[in-house]
């Protein structure tokens, strides 16, 4: 079974993330023993931002990475995720996890696919990326 990192470099919707992942030099985070969960923006949440200012300052970014990833394995199909208000992240900030018309919301994002699972935790891909700035804030526009 494939880690985080290999199953994220493995899948078409999260090129840009790869990418990213790699520039930040956050590779080995994610092919650590965990478990981890990790919330992977797809190719439409890259959309929503501006790569160059995203990719200027690489702790900043480094730190947004670390507000994807969460200890622990916390599935949304047996709603492990919902169980909790609040998920910690590896940059000690919270993020927020409540329903919205029956959907899970993170923070401020949608889950569009669920409960990938890795030999090092599960990856959940998500229609936006998260910024500890702007917590529980959805951004739709660049």
């Amino acid at each position: 079974m494939a880690t985080i990192l290999e199953t994220i470099n493995a899948n078409e919707s999260l090129k840009t993330l790869a990418k990213v992942i790699e520039t930040a030099g956050f590779a080995d985070r994610l092919k650590g023993p965990g478990p981890f969960t990790f919330f992977a923006p797809n190719e439409a949440a890259f959309a929503k931002r501006k790569m160059d200012e995203l990719l200027k300052d690489m702790d900043k970014l480094r730190t947004q990475l670390e507000y994807h990833l969460v200890s622990g394995s916390y599935e949304e199909k047996s709603l492990d995720v919902v169980t909790n208000d609040s998920l910690v992240t590896q940059c000690g900030k919270s993020l927020s996890v409540y329903l919205d018309e029956n959907e899970i919301m993170i923070d401020n994002a949608h889950i569009v696919e669920g409960d990938i699972v890795c030999s090092n935790g599960l990856i959940h891909i998500i229609d936006n990326v998260f910024s500890p700035g702007h917590s529980g804030w959805y951004e739709t526009t660049a």
